[in-house]
């Protein structure tokens, strides 16, 4: 055991593991609001006689919610710790779902996952920084868990959503997981606990400090700590917004119109399938993946490589998509997955790294709006430009962009 994982067992009484593990189990209960609404939203209009295409802004607004609420619950948490702001999580994340059962209303379904966005974005913001604060020497690793559990634990959920996705049927099904998700949260909630302030000081860590960056990296000392007001004086928390909102744009595009993409080049619809499937399980794995190996290397290499390959993705799924190629197509697709999904777990590391673990649910909070200038870039704005030119320019611009972001990171260096 690394005198590490010794000092932060005194502290709580058992494994620091326990926080990763709460954490991740808390952020697979929350993940049906982003992974599984395009099986209820059918019933949903069925059953209250809306056109589907009027529940389109559902998913805009879950979005808008669930990221802009994570700075103020950062800035809350790094205050007064994690667990009142988990429990209200859980009432809201719950309770969003278990509204939804009861809705008559269109504007009900509105107000209902926005408020169950919110309680996302507090389970996301407090899961995320658990592993910050806790694994200063696995910031890799752990986040890539954590948000492995919220890309892949919608998996648990899907069947039986599918199974009893009807008008009939329905109403118990949102009712369930209202009570499992919000039951779930509130016990993990229990579990959680912020290290006290300087608690890994002089302390050498594993990981990405083992290849140079020690004296590079400020989260080993109190000099180091940053608020979010000297965060935003700095470029490189400017650099990191504009390549994760780049990055971004190129992975959600992908994520929304791979299909669709697909069947503009007549390609199979088994190949469309098989697209939308990986991307749920290359994306889970290669958070673990490329967040744990960004531990024992310079993480903003790990994010160089990782952005710039999720571009040479983009620019073969339009070569394979041009020449008919349905099996170069879906590797294409695990390609550019692999290495984009990962960036959930980079962004919030090297933000820890920069930055310090002091403040980093605020500090990473304002790094993850990047998440909506990318989903309004490669949702909205992307059909724009499909129409004003094609899918292929559109899938390349996509792909530019991830390499900018790629290179950009290139430049960076500790504040």
């Amino acid at each position: 055991m690394s005198e590490l994982s010794k000092r932060a067992q005194g502290i709580l009484g058992f494994s620091r593991w326990w926080q990763v593990v709460a954490a991740a189990v808390m952020m697979a209960l929350v993940s049906p609001y982003q992974y599984v609404w395009s099986s209820i939203e059918g019933p949903l209009a069925t059953d209250l006689s809306i056109p589907l295409p009027a529940l389109g802004l559902v998913f805009t607004l879950f979005v808008a919610f669930q990221s802009l609420s994570q700075f103020p619950v950062g800035w809350w948490r790094d205050r007064h710790g994690p667990r009142r702001i988990s429990l209200l999580g859980g009432v809201l994340a719950g309770g969003g779902y278990l509204g939804l059962a009861y809705a008559t209303a269109i504007w009900q379904i509105y107000f209902l996952y926005s408020l169950g966005a919110v309680g996302v974005g507090i389970v996301y913001t407090v899961a995320i920084n658990s592993a910050l604060k806790w694994f200063p020497d696995y910031r890799g690793l752990t986040t890539g868990i954590g948000t492995m559990a919220f890309a892949a634990g919608s998996a648990v959920f899907i069947p039986y959503v599918r199974t009893n996705a009807t008008s009939a049927a329905y109403s118990s099904v949102l009712r369930n997981m209202g009570v499992l998700i919000g039951i779930g949260v509130i016990c993990g909630a229990v579990v959680l606990r912020d290290p006290p302030t300087g608690w890994s000081e002089e302390i050498p860590t594993t990981g990405a400090t083992t290849t140079g960056a020690t004296t590079e990296d400020p989260a080993t000392n109190k000099e180091g700590e940053y608020t979010w007001r000297e965060m935003i004086r700095t470029w490189q928390f400017w650099t990191l917004l504009g390549m994760f909102a780049f990055v971004n744009t190129a992975g959600l595009m992908l994520t929304a119109k791979v299909v669709t993409f697909a069947q503009q080049f007549g390609l199979t619809a088994i190949v469309g399938t098989a697209s939308a499937t990986v991307l749920a399980l290359v994306g889970g794995i290669s958070r673990i993946v490329v967040g744990g190996i960004s531990d024992w290397v310079n993480r903003k290499w790990a994010i160089a490589v990782s952005s710039i390959l999720t571009g040479v993705g983009l620019f073969l799924l339009v070569w394979f998509g041009q020449t008919g190629s349905g099996l170069g197509f879906i590797l294409a697709v695990i390609i550019a997955t692999f290495f984009w999904s990962p960036q959930f777990a980079l962004f919030p590391s090297i933000v820890g790294d920069y930055y310090g673990q002091a403040q980093s649910s605020t500090n990473y909070a304002l790094v993850y709006l990047g998440k909506v200038g990318g989903g309004i870039a490669g949702g909205v704005l992307a059909g724009v430009l499909i129409t004003m030119t094609s899918w292929t320019m559109t899938f390349l611009i996509g792909g530019m962009l991830a390499v900018i972001a790629g290179f950009s990171a290139i430049l960076l260096r500790p504040p």
